[in-house]
């Protein structure tokens, strides 16, 4: 370890670290920066702000998930004086705005900083925003500006307890804090200058500026990842310890699990996974299961790992997160079910106090194992929350313990067990989200009734984390099993948009099953307990039998195709067994997840490449398993169909949905999700995406062939037709077809596009059209399209698509398969639209269009609306209705506006259909 005794400060700490040698920061998929370099360029970086108006004490918010650009913005911030603040955008990014408004409000007009890739993804609320690169260019010359000193009591860092969810509380961090956590961190680990660190935690956790100041006090090196590399495919965290000789590193116990599910299906060998070298695997961020780190030790043994690497720990955001750490796991809490947290590191104290506030026990004295609120104090802990005098008295005991809200006991030689929470969050994957904040958004569905859903945590035998159960009065009849499937299907949708991941439990109950205390709230610790006591079986029955007669009864796979299909969606959609008949959309399936089983049949069964129509046409185990034994046989003009059953319950008149102008259909997938039980829904693909598919000739030809598509899923009307953007005069035109052969079209809907499209067509070049793809595929930002515009106009048009493809995201690229030969391809399918609507001139009627619309590409929504949508009212003969609705052009269908999206468009349908 560094002698860093004479560090009091954040900078003296770097400071020490550059001058111990070559030691430095790896970034995985980017470059290496010497702890030299780093602060170099911190001086330059806290110029730049000092130039953009930013001084000592003035709060700045670092919205930069790339590590990189989160260094160089958190160290300029240091060097400076300014105090960083971390953020993420919310899972949700609907709640964007609202998240920075209240932070605008408590940290009182904070500057932002963001990378340039993300300028333009946040949205405008008056804060003066700066990129990492402009200030990253500034002198570091200090003859403008006094070079500021730090003091140890001085406010080095604030982070927010409730990341991207809730009313964020900042977290007040000194340089005196960080440093006597890292100090006690360092001691109860026995680090030093060989223990190189790696982190893949998001940097508005604790948990990684933990790990990246830790082994710049041991003098050592470090990795850092982003979690998408991490959780794309869990092994590579394997390959990273291995590559790097990683000897220290830090996972929630989930990640366990799903490197112990992904060895299961695919062993890895010494030669690939080398860990011989891994010190200390430290396990937090939510509950240590011993039986799954068990596993995960037996299945890595041969790869050298030591049987005591796993150590695991407790600590908060206001701990300078680890602060406990039980290196007694492996030879002593091994036939445990959840083991002991371990001691407190030098400088922390524990005590637990029961509910009138008496000490039962303490580290210094401890005298009984009796459970109670786990309360520290120590140098390391934080002094309360920035802004908030009323958060900071609740957190804190009148003789001033931190109040942990977590309930525990101390064995007779002071180790720390956790017995549960007092506080409504739930910890999913090693991340806090609070009840109320879901609770909030399936309030607002027409399903539920307002005021009675509840969100709460559950721990099924076995599982790796907690997981999500909630808890709902039906707003319909509750005997109707339709409607109640609608409720089940909405709720389900609505969190896995809002929050990204599934509920393990959907739970249909009366109102009066749901516990509530004097003052009306609803205990969501009674909910827990009822569950775990069977008290709420009869309404998971409910829930099972009603899911299982719209899905249909289970069906066992059939062949090793089909079974290791099931694996997959079961893996891919985080649940159990998967019937061999239900759809991969009825199963919750969204848009994302259809990427990833992609990548995961491509990697599983050794194919280059499945067809995203494959998965889109044929999506239960058994149809996908007979594609695939058809392999490439099956492709061209004959084998292509336009049709796309996204959705196909319910008894209401069909409704059919044209792509958009880049031909795909992916965007449908959440929307038909919430048509369940009501009415199917069906999407229509443009010809070219698969193996050996001309594109279309013409837009009659284009129209005809989805005509014919639609009278084959629906013989006779009345019909119900909608197009987004390009697709909205596809959709007039096949409702005209239908209108001649004599058929009702009660609906025709346009999704923000005005009736003459030749215009905008053909001022679209071939690099408008790569850049378009490119922003909706978000390999780009709209705020860098005027600049990548002037780039690429020149250049030759293979290299214009491998520009865009080489400086995307590598995490998006690898979330979408995406080559740049795909790419090219995909580029080329939407020319060929381009083309076709360049002589499309609209004629003739219709009985009445409705027009959706929103946030125009340019000009304001309510020019658009009069000088552009209007223009319908003279190809219709009845009187247009113009609906508004939330986002932009690109984003209407996004999941962030999604489910308000999909209540008007049903809303409408229900109006013009009956």
């Amino acid at each position: 370890m560094l002698d860093q005794s004479s560090a009091s400060t954040l900078p003296q700490l770097l400071e020490n670290a550059a001058h111990a040698g070559s030691r430095g920061i790896t970034f995985i998929g980017g470059s290496f920066l010497s702890y030299a370099d780093l602060a170099e360029c911190a001086r330059r970086f806290s110029q730049g702000l000092r130039t953009n108006g930013t001084a000592p004490g003035d709060r700045v918010l670092i919205a930069a998930d790339d590590p990189e650009s989160f260094v160089r913005a958190f160290w300029g911030c240091v060097f400076g004086g300014a105090v960083p603040c971390p953020i993420v955008p919310p899972a949700d990014p609907s709640r964007s705005r609202a998240q920075l408004g209240q932070l605008r409000t408590l940290l009182g007009d904070p500057l932002v900083v963001v990378p340039k890739a993300a300028s333009g993804e946040l949205p405008e609320v008056g804060l003066q925003t700066v990129t990492v690169e402009e200030l990253s260019q500034a002198s570091s010359a200090v003859d403008q500006y006094e070079q500021y000193t730090a003091g140890p009591e001085d406010l080095a860092l604030l982070m927010l307890t409730s990341g991207s969810t809730g009313s964020s509380k900042a977290v007040r961090l000194t340089h005196a804090n960080l440093l006597a956590a890292q100090a006690g961190k360092a001691g109860a680990l026995e680090l030093g200058p060989d223990d190189t660190t790696m982190n893949w935690i998001s940097a508005d956790h604790i948990a990684a500026v933990e790990a990246h100041l830790l082994p710049m006090l041991n003098g050592a090196d470090q990795v850092m990842a982003t979690p998408a590399t991490v959780l794309a495919d869990p092994v590579e965290f394997l390959r990273l310890l291995t590559a790097h000789q990683v000897r220290v590193t830090f996972t929630p116990n989930f990640l366990f699990g799903q490197i112990n599910q992904a060895l299961a299906q695919r062993p890895v060998s010494r030669q690939e996974v080398d860990l011989s070298q891994v010190r200390y695997i430290i396990s937090g961020g939510e509950a240590t299961v011993t039986a799954t780190v068990r596993a995960f030790l037996d299945a890595l043994s041969p790869c050298g790992l030591r049987t005591d690497v796993v150590v695991p720990a407790f600590g908060m955001t206001e701990t300078c997160a680890g602060s406990v750490f039980n290196r007694d796991f492996a030879a002593r809490d091994l036939d445990t079910e959840f083991p002991p947290l371990g001691r407190p590191v030098r400088g922390l104290h524990i005590r637990v106090a029961d509910g009138n506030g008496k000490v039962l026990s303490s580290t210094d004295r401890p005298t009984t194992a009796e459970p109670g609120e786990v309360q520290l104090c120590g140098t390391m802990v934080t002094e309360g929350y920035y802004g908030n005098d009323d958060a900071t008295a609740q957190a804190f005991t009148p003789d001033g313990w931190f109040r942990t809200g977590d309930l525990g006991h101390l064995d007779a030689e002071g180790r720390l067990t956790l017995v549960g929470r007092t506080k409504d969050s739930i910890i999913v994957n090693g991340v806090n989200y609070y009840s109320h904040d879901l609770e909030a958004a399936l309030n607002g569905l027409e399903e539920v009734q307002r005021g009675q859903v509840a969100a709460f945590p559950v721990r099924p035998e076995g599982a790796d984390s907690e997981q999500l159960a909630i808890a709902f009065a039906p707003a319909g009849d509750p005997a109707d099993d339709a409607a109640l499937y609608r409720a089940i299907v909405a709720i389900r949708s609505s969190t896995v948009m809002h929050w990204g991941f599934r509920p393990q439990l959907i739970l249909p109950v009366a109102p009066a099953e749901l516990p509530r205390g004097n003052l009306g709230k609803i205990q969501r610790s009674r909910l827990r307990a009822a569950v775990e006591a069977g008290s709420l079986d009869d309404a998971a029955r409910r829930a099972e039998e009603v899911s299982t007669r719209f899905l249909g009864a289970y069906v066992a796979p059939d062949g090793d195709a089909e079974t290791a299909l099931a694996d997959i969606y079961a893996r891919v959609l985080n649940s159990g067994t998967v019937s061999a008949t239900a759809s991969f959309f009825d199963l919750g399936g969204t848009s994302l997840d259809v990427l990833r089983l992609k990548s995961e049949i491509q990697a599983e069964f050794g194919i280059d490449d499945v067809p995203m129509s494959t998965l889109l046409q044929a999506p239960t185990v058994r149809a996908l398993a007979g594609r695939l034994a058809a392999g490439r046989s099956a492709g061209g003009d004959c084998a292509y169909d336009p049709l796309v059953p996204l959705q196909v319950t319910g008894d209401g008149t069909p409704l059919f949905c044209v792509h958009p102008g880049l031909g795909e259909v992916l965007v449908f997938v959440n929307l038909a999700k919430y048509f369940t039980g009501e009415r199917p829904f069906y999407a229509l693909r443009a010809r070219g995406f698969g193996e050996g598919e001309t594109h279309f000739g013409s837009f009659a030809e284009m129209v005809t062939t989805y005509v014919t598509a639609i009278r084959r899923a629906q013989p006779s009307g009345p019909y119900a037709v909608a197009g987004y953007s390009y697709g909205g005069a596809v959709a007039f035109e096949i409702a005209k077809r239908l209108e001649a052969d004599g058929d009702k079209v009660d609906f025709v809907g346009v999704f923000n596009l005005p009736p003459r499209i030749a215009d905008r067509m053909n001022e679209i070049t071939f690099t408008d059209g790569a850049i378009n793809l490119a922003l909706f595929l978000e390999l780009i930002n709209a705020a860098d399209i005027e600049e990548l515009t002037a780039t690429l106009r020149d250049l030759p048009e293979a290299d214009q698509l491998s520009y865009l493809v080489d400086h995307a995201p590598k995490r998006r690229l690898t979330e979408l398969d995406l080559t740049t030969e795909r790419f090219a391809n995909w580029v080329q399918l939407a020319q060929n639209m381009v083309h076709l609507g360049r002589t499309y001139e609209p004629s003739g009627s219709v009985g009445q269009v409705r027009v959706f619309y929103c946030t125009p590409l340019r000009g304001t929504k309510q020019e658009w609306l009069d000088n552009q949508l209007r223009d319908w009212d003279g190809f219709t003969r009845d009187r247009n209705a113009y609906i508004e609705v939330d986002g932009e052009h690109y984003t209407l269908m996004s999941p962030q506006h999604v489910q308000t999206f999909q209540a008007t468009l049903r809303q409408e349908l229900a109006r013009a259909l009956g």
